[in-house]
């Protein structure tokens, strides 16, 4: 492609992780035509705890992967256990309601990207990849969009009718980099990421880590791997780099998960890790909604959840339908609004995203500092102890069977299920 290149679209989708797909199979399903833009070649690691809560298996079962994931992802997540020290306390997840699968299950990023970005092509929508949104200028029902290649220096441009953020966590779309910035703050969270082979941690069950200055988790996802997952505070990651000088970031904090969790010491003894600890941040946990530019948000671009409650694939796949949803109507072929229509739909989205999702994000914030805190961690730990059903009922607090809202056109599940051959890698560029 040329610089002279123009192309119209009724929606641009920026980024196709699992928010930005979901919405884009609907919406191209739903007869509008869908430019998804994503930045990094697939298949890709992503820091991600990988778990999937069973509200979503309805979803995935609707936008034509739900065969896929069941046969690629690991063991039913039964059980979960919270870990401080040398102590633990266990308790049963909650299980879905009857008619669809009562428990959820993990699959890595790399695996169910490349599932749902496959689904979105087979709807129809047309994939840039790898481009990188460069500038966006415009207003609801007229925008113009440059993208750059990354594999090159090919620049295209866009035009779209209505403009879907669903660039994730650590990325912004040039009209949203000024607002992001802020200054750094000792209290800054870290996330980081890992897979083993070869470990001890019993299979079914989801391990909540509480630790002095972070907070993660591990479970044993698809091909029997254990996924280690932490969010560790600045000031604690400049400690333990200070006192190992010579020791890569990940490494370290490493050495500090196994020296501090007695039940990480035994999960992963004998394991051997599956290359390097990957690591994003900092996180932004919040709401991140504003309708001033006229911008639909979906997944942590709309809202950033502290992962330790491991919401955030269930928040990115509902966000996406229930925008789909409100866009299209409840004849699931609506037309692409005007620009002026617009506006309204986004303050509408807003509403509906925080009825269901902010409740989740205060959730987790009070959880979430509470394990960073030795003396809340200890009293977290006992009082769970005496009552292990307030884990049970914090995951069903948490979402964990319950959907935030089940549009009406995901009542319909395709019968072309994509199958196991989306991990292929997508060609470059242009589909």
């Amino acid at each position: 492609m040329t610089a002279a290149a123009h192309r119209a679209f009724d929606v641009l989708v920026v980024g196709a992780g699992v928010a930005g797909t979901t919405a884009a199979i609907q919406l191209a399903r739903g007869g509008w035509s869908v430019a998804l833009v994503e930045r990094q070649p697939f298949p890709r690691r992503k820091v991600c705890g990988a778990c999937v809560a069973a509200s979503n298996l309805p979803l995935l079962q609707a936008l034509g992967v739900g065969d896929a994931f069941q046969a690629s992802a690991g063991p039913e997540l039964r059980r979960v256990a919270l870990l401080h020290g040398d102590g633990s306390a266990e308790a049963d997840l909650p299980a879905a309601p009857a008619g669809q699968p009562a428990w959820g299950r993990a699959l890595g990023r790399e695996t169910l990207d490349a599932l749902l970005l496959a689904q979105a092509r087979a709807a129809g929508a047309t994939v840039f990849q790898p481009w990188a949104v460069q500038a966006l200028l415009g207003a609801p029902g007229a925008w113009h969009c440059e993208l750059r290649g990354q594999a090159s220096a090919a620049l295209l441009r866009l035009r779209a009718r209505l403009v879907v953020d669903a660039h994730g966590s650590w990325e912004a779309l040039p009209t949203d980099r000024p607002r992001r910035r802020h200054a750094r703050s000792a209290s800054d969270l870290f996330a980081f990421q890992a897979a083993f082979t070869g470990g001890a941690l019993p299979a079914g069950a989801i391990s909540v880590l509480a630790l002095e200055g972070g907070y993660g988790g591990m479970v044993v996802a698809d091909a029997g791997a254990t996924t280690v997952a932490c969010c560790i505070r600045r000031d604690r990651l400049h400690a333990l780099r200070g006192a190992a000088p010579g020791l890569r970031a990940g490494d370290a904090v490493e050495a500090w998960l196994r020296r501090s969790c007695t039940g990480v010491q035994r999960a992963l003894q004998g394991a051997v890790r599956d290359g390097p600890w990957l690591t994003a941040g900092p996180l932004d946990p919040g709401v991140h909604l504003h309708g001033e530019d006229g911008i639909f948000r979906v997944g942590n671009a709309a809202g950033e959840a502290h992962p330790i409650l491991g919401e955030g694939m269930s928040m990115a796949l509902q966000s996406g339908a229930m925008l789909a949803a409100l866009l299209l109507g409840s004849g699931g072929t609506s037309p692409v609004p005007s620009g002026r229509a617009q506006a309204a739909l986004v303050r509408a989205h807003a509403a509906a995203w925080r009825q269901a999702f902010v409740p989740r994000l205060r959730l987790a914030a009070v959880f979430a500092h509470l394990a960073m805190r030795p003396r809340g961690a200890a009293a977290l730990l006992c009082v769970v102890r005496l009552w292990p059903g307030l884990l049970t009922q914090g995951a069903r607090w948490g979402g964990k069977v319950r959907m935030a809202a089940l549009p009406a056109m995901a009542q319909h599940a395709p019968s072309n299920d994509v199958g196991i051959a989306a991990r292929r890698p997508p060609s470059e560029g242009p589909a």
